[in-house]
């Protein structure tokens, strides 16, 4: 879980930081909406492959935590929803590789 929760973190912070340089506010404030999901996938299907996680349950755990993201978002409060969804993705993965380990 933490192994998980850590990468996704990094992950996050990379792409935030990456697309925050190379890209004004005004292409964020028209399509933030579509970029900080798929960087959120792109993050997710990164941490499944570095912890040797099956990329579809992975996937689904990244959609389902990024809900809480998404209303936070839309509450105002955008980087405290983006922890607690990469918090609820690190217990979804440990959950996952949990179940993995004891089916196998």
């Amino acid at each position: 879980m933490v192994k998980s929760l850590l990468v996704q973190l990094l992950g996050v912070a990379v792409l935030g930081l990456a697309t925050g340089l190379a890209l004004p506010h005004s292409f964020f404030a028209s399509w933030g909406w579509l970029v900080g999901p798929a960087a959120w996938m792109l993050a997710a299907a990164f941490t499944a492959r570095m912890v040797h996680l099956p990329y579809r349950p992975a996937l689904i755990g990244a959609v389902i935590a990024g809900v809480p993201s998404a209303i936070a978002t839309i509450v105002g409060l955008h980087w405290l929803g983006a922890l607690l969804a990469v918090a609820v993705f690190g217990l979804w993965c440990g959950a996952l590789g949990a179940r993995i380990v004891t089916s196998g």
